[in-house]
């Protein structure tokens, strides 16, 4: 007889840990109560500062007030990430949450831009893109309008350790209780080898009928105790270490991350209000610690707010990320390099994908099964988009990216690439969290340029395409006279 789901507990804070805890609590509700259990010792890895649009969902569903969110975690709006260097040095790309020009039927915009292209109007793709304008100036407003063309979609620059005492304050206010304490044993049931309780360090005992870890890289349950198993995808993406550290607020706050390639990795610059976030990504089998270390300080715009902190990681991800009643959300889960900003998203996908197969009648095979079915595509997705980062690339000057550029990569990604090179098509695999417009920036930017066009744009005789162009190139580009800086809107828009 299956048991039904009264109680869960989640095992880590952090934002996995207190993320999981706000969703659980505010949508499932009553039904369920929550305990989190949490070491204020161990603390948390905390370097998830930048997000993607689909975190203002959560905030909406949460109920959670923008300006306030926006204050408590010193928060920047993020319209997108400039890449540089990463086809060849001294060069830099855009890749923005918004959509170059507008959408059409059976035949999307860039393919009317490729063969304007082909009669001579050398207009930049990105000029038809509001985000990446935006982004230029420094500028940032919610555009209230109810044409799509101008939609700007957002997301944030926010203090990880910040946001997670704010999710806390929240759902200790609904009712989540909260353990400080160390686990020292987990309690398996002989018969099923489900996960029965927990044994702290302090002798006291908790109890649960499904369990959350959000343990981290350390993987408590899902790992330490069940032994999961891990895919290893290194061989694809092998930077292996992280260098962060803090540095000095910039007088002009930048409305988008900068990812800026290195001879061994690559390294982030998150603007804050109160701080600039920075770190090093590099394979430790390219350049060693010291040389990552020199790398990252004296590539600086601000003065360090610390010494660099060290990270160590596996690219890859469990090979089932719901095992008996355990499910793994966060670094418990996998790990995808933040090159495209996931690491929260994957936690907010994972604990939204626990509510709509929330098993109340107890765990169902088919709902695990499904369960890990779609993690692991989203996953492999998400993964497929980094390579494409790095692998189409046109470096000579380090191994590491002669390396990336004549390795093996996954035949979903190479179909993908050969695809869109010959006439320009891309599709949106199911439930990819990468649009069509994202896999377009980044084709573009690392060199890719389609041979050819949908002949869908040869419908349009050649002055009413140039005449089309040049109008939503006005319509995108009007906005920005009325539009206040970045800093303007933080100032105006938090201000109590």
């Amino acid at each position: 007889m299956k048991n039904l789901i009264k109680k869960v507990v989640i095992v880590g804070g952090g934002t996995a840990g207190w993320m999981s805890a706000a969703l659980l609590q505010k949508v499932v509700g009553p039904s369920i109560t929550i305990e989190l259990v949490e070491s204020e010792e161990i603390g948390s890895v905390g370097v998830g500062e930048a997000t993607i649009p689909p975190i203002r969902h959560v905030n909406q569903v949460l109920g959670i007030d923008e300006a306030e969110f926006l204050r408590e975690t010193k928060a920047t709006i993020k319209l997108g990430i400039q890449f540089e260097n990463w086809r060849v040095q001294n060069e830099h790309y855009f890749h923005s949450f918004g959509a170059a020009g507008k959408s059409f039927a059976f035949c999307q915009f860039h393919h009317f831009w490729k063969r304007g292209q082909q009669l001579g109007i050398d207009t930049s793709l990105w000029e038809y893109d509001l985000n990446y304008l935006c982004a230029r100036e420094g500028k940032f407003a919610q555009i209230k309008s109810k044409d799509a063309i101008l939609e700007l979609p957002y997301a944030y620059h926010f203090d990880a350790s910040l946001y997670a005492v704010y999710l806390r304050k929240y759902c200790e206010k609904l009712g989540v209780k909260r353990t400080e304490g160390k686990v020292e044993q987990i309690s398996l049931n002989k018969d099923s080898g489900f996960v029965e309780s927990l044994i702290l360090q302090d002798g006291g005992t908790i109890t649960g009928d499904l369990f959350i870890d959000c343990s981290g890289f350390k993987g408590l349950l899902i790992q330490e105790k069940l032994g999961t198993g891990y895919d290893d995808w290194s061989h694809w993406l092998p930077c292996d270490r992280a260098l962060a550290v803090p540095s000095e607020r910039f007088d002009k706050t930048l409305p988008y991350t900068r990812s800026i390639a290195h001879s061994a990795g690559w390294q982030w610059r998150i603007p804050l209000q109160h701080r600039n976030g920075n770190g090093l990504v590099y394979s430790s089998s390219h350049s060693t610690d010291e040389q990552a270390h020199a790398t990252l300080l004296s590539n600086l715009d601000s003065k360090a707010l610390g010494e660099p902190k060290m990270l160590r990681f596996k690219t890859g991800r469990r090979r089932k990320q719901w095992d008996r009643n355990v499910v793994a959300i966060g670094l418990s889960s996998g790990f995808l390099e933040p090159l495209e900003s996931t690491s929260i998203h994957l936690i907010q996908s994972a604990i939204v994908r626990l509510i709509h197969l929330f098993p109340h009648k107890g765990i169902d095979d088919s709902a695990v099964k499904e369960y890990n079915m779609q993690s692991k595509l989203e996953f492999e997705q998400i993964r497929d988009f980094l390579i494409l980062h790095y692998h189409v690339n046109e470096r000579t000057d380090s191994d590491f990216w002669r390396d990336m550029r004549t390795m093996d990569i996954p035949d979903s990604l190479a179909h993908k690439i050969q695809l869109f090179a010959q006439n320009g098509k891309l599709f949106r695999e199911q439930n990819d969290l990468f649009l069509e417009s994202s896999w377009l920036q980044v084709m573009l930017g690392q060199g890719i340029i389609p041979k050819d066009y949908h002949p869908i744009a040869n419908n349009l005789p050649e002055h009413k395409l140039r005449e089309m162009l040049t109008n939503i190139k006005n319509i995108k580009h009007e906005p920005l006279s009325s539009l206040p800086s970045h800093d303007e809107f933080l100032q105006q828009f938090c201000k109590v």
